[in-house]
């Protein structure tokens, strides 16, 4: 098992989807949010240094993507799960993040109640 305490960091370049992410993570037990950022320096710095279990990636960030994120992080830190949540879910997008380190691919108008359940699912399997 992992963590009983998950540490999720949230990037995403609107701050009401922000705070919608971290009201919907505060329904899971023992889940921390341990940072957040809207910007893909913001968000490699900040999971850089707070090494979180799991991350939710934006795709369209303000500066640049998710893709950028996955890019400089994931080699560095390959135990981070992210979770890449879009409205863009196209297959390149998919594919290129899949490709770049992420476990989970979510279309936001789609999928987003998916969240709970992906993080809810991967504490109860060891990783």
């Amino acid at each position: 098992m992992a963590s009983l305490h998950p540490k999720v960091f949230i990037v995403d370049d609107s701050p009401s989807m922000r705070v919608r992410l971290s009201e919907l993570l505060g329904e899971i037990d023992g889940v921390d949010v341990v940072g957040e950022a809207g910007t893909p320096g913001d968000a490699i710095a900040g999971i850089l240094r707070v090494h979180p279990q799991y991350v939710l990636l934006d795709y369209q960030l303000e500066g640049g993507t998710g893709l950028d994120v996955l890019r400089a992080v994931h080699p560095q830190d390959p135990g981070v799960v992210f979770i890449v949540l879009t409205n863009h879910a196209t297959p390149q997008y998919r594919n290129a993040c899949l490709e770049a380190g992420a476990q989970h691919f979510l279309d936001k108008s789609s999928e987003f109640g998916r969240i709970k359940e992906v993080i809810a699912g991967l504490e109860a399997t060891p990783h």
